[in-house]
């Protein structure tokens, strides 16, 4: 199974991050965080991108507030998918790591979920790896009929304490 790479820009992302990371241990995804810098520490950046695909990974997740290049930076150098999680920072609740995430220029994708949406970063990572993984598959389609037994039981416990 090919694993997925969770880059943070700051160890201070870690905390958002869990959720994540707790998704993909639910989901039996093997892993890896790092701490890298878009700014700070470029041909780290560089590194990781250009090697990710060697090193057994099928998906990049990049974690970044503020500017927020650093899944811009990850997939100037990859082929592999990167999911940008932009993170509410002090300035704008985390509009401005949204904006410049999805900004991208033509040729650069990055597929961005909302902001501190470490987990649906982790359930699109699972799904991309599922289209070459049918135990993945079978996983999310478990995942999807739990929640929605879930949200029955509570239309059922509401409905039972409030219709006429």
């Amino acid at each position: 199974m090919k694993k997925v790479c969770i880059v943070m820009g700051s160890d201070s992302d870690l905390k958002v991050m869990e959720g994540c990371i707790n998704k993909l241990e639910s989901f039996g995804v093997p892993f890896d965080v790092r701490v890298i810098s878009a700014h700070r520490t470029p041909a780290a950046a560089e590194k990781l991108a250009k090697n990710a695909a060697a090193d057994g990974y099928g998906v990049i997740i990049a974690a970044a507030g503020k500017a927020a290049h650093l899944g811009g930076v990850l997939a100037a150098y990859t082929t592999l998918p990167v999911i940008g999680v932009p993170i509410k920072s002090s300035f704008m609740d985390g509009l401005d790591s949204l904006l410049s995430m999805v900004q991208m220029p033509s040729g650069i994708p990055v597929a961005t979920v909302a902001v501190n949406g470490a987990d649906n970063a982790a359930i699109l990572a699972v799904q991309m790896l599922a289209l070459g993984d049918p135990s993945l598959t079978e996983k999310l389609a478990q995942f999807k009929a739990d929640m929605q037994a879930k949200v029955e039981a509570k239309d059922a416990k509401v409905s039972a304490l409030y219709s006429n």
